[in-house]
């Protein structure tokens, strides 16, 4: 399984855990999150390489003579008893050495287990987190687009009724117009009087001139009116797409919120999948541990 590994990956998990090792005054060997966390792999392969660097770290050299020992040799003189007593502690003890590396393998793989275990308890408890953290921002977006949209609804109503004051004193305005355009016209009329009636006109014209003042002064503050009508829509108009801006950012925080759930809910599973593979390939058949050391006595 190491060897499917690519080597840059073996070497950056190698030096995580030497580095480790070291940091901890080599008294105890880093476990596999950890290494896997510094070294910024996989757990596949965090696992597979951790295995056999562990192995190189505390395994020792016990060679198994292969070859009759010089003692047995020098006795080939005495009794068949005594031969067979020593090729006996022999096979012991090769039987031995067989079991205490078999109790150390099985041990290596229990504690590789719990390592396994107590990292994805890690990784659920990160993913609650995250999970409660992105279920509270959606819930704080979802509040705020509620209140832009309560926000904007009031700056509507505003618009609306700005609007009609607006059109209202346009046509105010309008009015006023028409009545002068009548004052001018009966204005020029008034000089179109004979001479006879001149005193009489010349009143007509100060009254008509006065009403023409006073038509005008009114006109003006239409007009006035018309301009801080514009000028209310105008202030309201950008309040409102201030505050659209801000339901938009309200509503793309949300999307992004569901999208990192989204993809952490599936890192976990993908996860749990490679914790499950890998706990299944590294649970040894125990049945068949035994009569292996069986078999190694046998022939020798």
């Amino acid at each position: 399984m190491t060897q499917q590994i690519p080597a840059d990956i073996r070497e950056r998990i190698i030096q995580a855990a030497a580095d480790l090792y070291d940091q901890g005054g080599r008294q105890s060997l880093p476990t596999v999150d950890q290494v896997r966390r510094t070294a910024r792999v996989d757990m596949n392969a965090a696992s597979a390489v951790m295995r056999e660097w562990r192995r190189a770290q505390t395994t020792q050299a016990a060679p198994v003579a292969v070859q009759v020992p010089e003692a047995v040799q020098q006795a080939g003189g005495a009794a068949v008893a005594t031969i067979w007593q020593k090729a006996q502690e022999l096979a012991n003890e090769s039987l031995h050495a067989a079991q205490a590396g078999w109790e150390a393998e099985r041990a290596e793989l229990d504690a590789i287990r719990q390592e396994l275990a107590e990292a994805y308890e890690a990784q659920a408890a990160e993913l609650v987190q995250v999970q409660a953290a992105a279920e509270a921002a959606n819930q704080a977006n979802q509040k705020k687009i509620e209140r832009a949209g309560q926000e904007l609804a009031a700056i509507r109503a505003e618009l609306t009724q700005a609007t009609t004051r607006a059109e209202r004193a346009e046509a105010a305005a309008t009015e006023i117009e028409r009545r002068a355009g009548e004052l001018r016209t009966e204005l020029n009329h008034a000089h179109q009087e004979t001479q006879d009636a001149r005193a009489e006109r010349d009143k007509a014209q100060q009254a008509a001139a006065a009403q023409l003042d006073q038509v005008r002064g009114e006109l003006a503050k239409a007009l006035d009116q018309r301009r801080q009508a514009e000028a209310e829509a105008h202030r309201t108009a950008e309040r409102l797409n201030a505050v659209q801006a801000e339901r938009d950012e309200a509503r793309e925080n949300a999307g992004q919120a569901r999208e990192n759930a989204a993809q952490l809910a599936g890192q976990l599973t993908a996860t749990q999948e490679q914790n499950a593979a890998l706990l299944a390939r590294l649970t040894p058949p125990v049945a068949d541990a035994k009569p292996a050391a069986t078999r190694k006595k046998g022939g020798e």
